[in-house]
């Protein structure tokens, strides 16, 4: 599978990277592309990796986002990973990594949704 980042500009002057697919050994590369792409543009408030849509991380791309938080802490800039798939929050955890990323929950389709109510219920 490949891999898409889509980068947007938060409130704030934050800046979001939100990496859509597989970050491994082919793609991991591109992570830190973006976050050096960010930080070479200006120096935002805070970068925002949102990692909701990452299906897989291996240990490669763990790598990466670890390069990516040197490289924007170096430039004064703080980087914190937003909204954890399940598996990525699950990597992060047994990395030891999560509080280094800002120890995000994980995030869960529909939560913060209300639940649907039945007629007669």
């Amino acid at each position: 599978m490949s891999l898409s980042i889509v980068k947007s500009v938060l409130s704030g002057g934050v800046m979001e990277i939100a990496p859509r697919g597989e970050i491994d050994v082919d793609t991991a590369y591109e992570v830190r592309e973006a976050i050096a792409e960010v930080l070479a543009k200006g120096r935002p408030a805070r970068i925002e990796l949102n990692m909701r849509l990452v299906t897989f991380i291996d240990s490669v791309g763990i790598s990466a986002m670890v390069a990516g938080f040197q490289t924007a802490e170096v430039s004064g800039v703080k980087l914190i990973v937003t909204e954890p798939s399940r598996f990525v929050h699950r990597q992060l955890w047994v990395t030891g990594l999560l509080g280094l990323f800002g120890a995000p929950e994980p995030y869960y389709a529909g939560a913060g949704v209300a639940p649907e109510v039945l007629p007669g219920a």
